[in-house]
């Protein structure tokens, strides 16, 4: 069979599923941001197709759609060469932001679309006013609807969708739900597992940008109580100073820069490293030394790395809020705090440096309920698999002609820059 993926960042959330799927023999293509190919490391058995950005629109009231439609056009053009050549997926695989999907089916009809439904904007119970530091404002609201426009094109011409959550799932429309599976990417516990000794007084914070979405406000104002608490203790920061989510700054501004000024002194600079962003082999060394890891989130959608925490074994201390309590109980499998709490954060991270053989349980439980939960080999990619063979057989229900298709070639995929391993 024939199969497509579409993501400006693959593979993303594509990389265990592409990879296994071209494993099996396969035809596997992906289409990418040429820009964001050309960084990221090929999967064996996957041909790279590459599109430029389209230039950034007007930022209008209707500035979303324009983006997503011109991005959308630049993929179907793409993905109108790859027809053209011969090749003709039977499933399509694309995420539901960004504008990709709205119009592959056009360019493809009898494929079957699977949208990666990571999260539908809502006005109240979610990301958009939680935080009074950073309120929703009249116009913010209105321009939700216009973000979800796109969404829901895409939805529109979709065969089905998949979420990684359940509550991510539960942000979208009613009538949406029933074609929306929830099955998550999937944690591989193989890898990410306890190794060595903890580092008794180390306390670790991760996040893919520092800014407020991911606590990182939250968890600066804890840090000088913190510190007065455990004098020993040592903060690891992970991250970098970009905006993925959070209210932009003005030019040259990050929010690190922000709240270090707003606490001044109250910090011990030479007990906090800010390290950026750090390869998957130094994080995974960083979460296996933790005693105790930081995971504070907006209602929004879920991080890996609290999973992975959870999987390595670290003892969490996290932020009661929706997504989180999705996946953690309060002494069961971790310890949770209030978001808005700089006190009691302090308070929390004190209690486990204290505790920590009395809390061992929690690691334990808290790396089996992702092995339980979210396994990769064991359950989340035998499940996305599962979803993606079921569309295979309707497009094998439909088809004119049973008698399997005989390979035709493509063109040539996206080559490697001189010098770079990555596509």
């Amino acid at each position: 069979m024939r199969f497509l993926f579409v993501h400006q960042n693959f593979p993303g959330q594509y990389r265990h599923l592409a990879a296994q799927l071209a494993r099996a023999g396969h035809e596997v293509v992906a289409i990418g941001e040429t820009a964001n190919l050309h960084r990221t490391p090929r999967l064996a058995g996957v041909k790279l197709y590459g599109y430029e950005a389209p230039a950034a629109a007007p930022n209008g009231f209707s500035a979303p759609v324009e983006r997503a439609v011109n991005r959308g056009r630049r993929v179907a053009a793409g993905a109108a060469r790859l027809k053209q050549a011969g090749f003709k997926p039977d499933v399509i695989g694309a995420h539901i932001g960004w504008g990709e999907a709205l119009f592959l089916k056009d360019v493809f009809p009898e494929a079957k679309l699977l949208l990666y439904c990571e999260f539908f904007y809502q006005p109240r119970g979610a990301d958009m006013g939680f935080d009074p530091e950073f309120p929703a404002t009249a116009e913010k609201l209105l321009r939700l609807r216009v973000m979800n426009a796109p969404l829901l094109m895409a939805l529109d011409a979709a065969d089905c969708g998949l979420a990684p959550t359940r509550w991510q799932h539960h942000q979208f429309p009613a009538v949406q739900k029933p074609r929306i599976a929830v099955i998550h990417d999937g944690i591989d516990t193989d890898v990410v597992a306890p190794a060595g000794e903890r580092d008794p007084e180390l306390i670790t914070y991760v996040a893919r940008n520092l800014e407020p979405y991911r606590g990182f406000h939250s968890f600066m104002r804890a840090i000088p109580e913190i510190q007065r608490r455990r004098p020993q203790a040592r903060i690891v920061i992970v991250g970098g100073d970009e905006v993925s989510y959070s209210p932009r700054l003005p030019a040259g501004q990050t929010y690190r820069q922000r709240f270090l000024a707003e606490l001044g002194d109250r910090i011990d600079l030479s007990r906090v490293e800010f390290r950026g962003k750090i390869p998957y082999a130094e994080y995974l060394a960083l979460l296996r030394r933790s005693a105790v890891h930081v995971y504070l989130t907006y209602p929004f959608v879920l991080s890996w790395s609290l999973l992975e925490a959870m999987s390595a074994g670290c003892l969490v201390v996290a932020s009661r809020t929706a997504p989180v309590e999705e996946v953690m109980r309060d002494g069961e499998n971790g310890l949770l705090v209030d978001f808005f709490s700089p006190a009691g954060i302090a308070e929390r991270v004190d209690y486990a440096l204290s505790h920590q053989d009395e809390l061992a349980p929690l690691r334990a439980r808290a790396r089996e309920t992702v092995a339980e939960r979210y396994d990769l080999r064991r359950i989340c990619l035998p499940a996305q698999l599962r979803l993606v063979h079921s569309l295979v057989n309707r497009v094998r229900s439909t088809s004119p002609d049973k008698s399997p298709s005989r390979p035709r070639p493509t063109p040539p995929p996206v080559k490697e820059k001189a010098g770079s391993t990555a596509a």
